[in-house]
């Protein structure tokens, strides 16, 4: 299980890390966004030096109209486990987003007022 915490505008953040090709882990915080129907999202610009492989491009629905990404084969590490998953990349993305594919495998604790915040099995 992973505990997250609230953002300043009630944003649901986990810390993850990023694991590069060369197995360095970086940790950042992710923003759980529902309304990405994938595993993880991030800006182009955050790309460099991760070395994942290129796997294509996809063209995706957003709230602002549809959005061409390039498809990468990544690695991160949530709450101690490894998981190989697409990492969709494109322009103006502001925050690490986490997609709610992690909903499938994982329970979604949300209580705003105890401020509780979990991610687990």
């Amino acid at each position: 299980m992973i505990l997250g915490r609230f953002g300043d505008e009630d944003e649901l953040v986990f810390e993850i890390d990023l694991i590069a090709g060369d197995e360095l882990e970086l940790p950042v915080n992710a923003i759980l966004d529902t309304g990405f129907s994938d595993w993880l999202a991030m800006d182009e610009q955050d790309l460099e030096g991760f070395d994942w492989e290129y796997l294509g491009e996809r063209d995706m629905l957003l709230a602002k109209g549809e959005s061409k990404f390039d498809v990468y084969a990544g690695k991160v590490k949530i709450a101690g486990v490894v998981f190989e998953i697409p990492v969709y990349v494109g322009q103006g993305i502001p925050e690490v987003l986490l997609g709610r594919q992690w909903l499938k495998t994982r329970r979604l604790v949300v209580d705003i007022p105890s401020q509780v915040l979990t991610l687990g099995d």
